[in-house]
């Protein structure tokens, strides 16, 4: 338990920003599984305008510290992987 005023203030602020963090990371868990799942279902449209998404909220995290730069590079890196390799596949499919 915090002693001194400071102490309970910066107790707060953390608690706010925890809820916060919290919040943004499991919205991007969701859009990324909304992504996948489109993956699995071959459905390329939705997942090129869901993976528009998912990069955004990733930067926007990264701009306010709640996940690493490299964390939402990474993260984008391997999305977009499994986006190509899917196009690619449809690709050969029409050949």
């Amino acid at each position: 338990m915090p002693n001194t005023r400071s102490a309970k203030k910066q107790l707060r602020s953390s608690r706010r920003k925890a809820e916060r963090n919290k919040a943004v990371k499991s919205r991007i868990k969701t859009e990324v599984k909304k992504f996948l799942a489109y993956i699995e279902a071959k459905d390329i449209n939705a997942a090129k305008s869901q993976i528009s998404l998912v990069c955004s909220l990733l930067d926007k995290a990264a701009k306010k510290n709640i996940i690493h730069d490299n964390t939402a590079s990474r993260k984008k890196s391997r999305l977009m992987k499994r986006l190509s390799l899917l196009e690619s596949q449809m690709l050969t499919v029409q050949a």
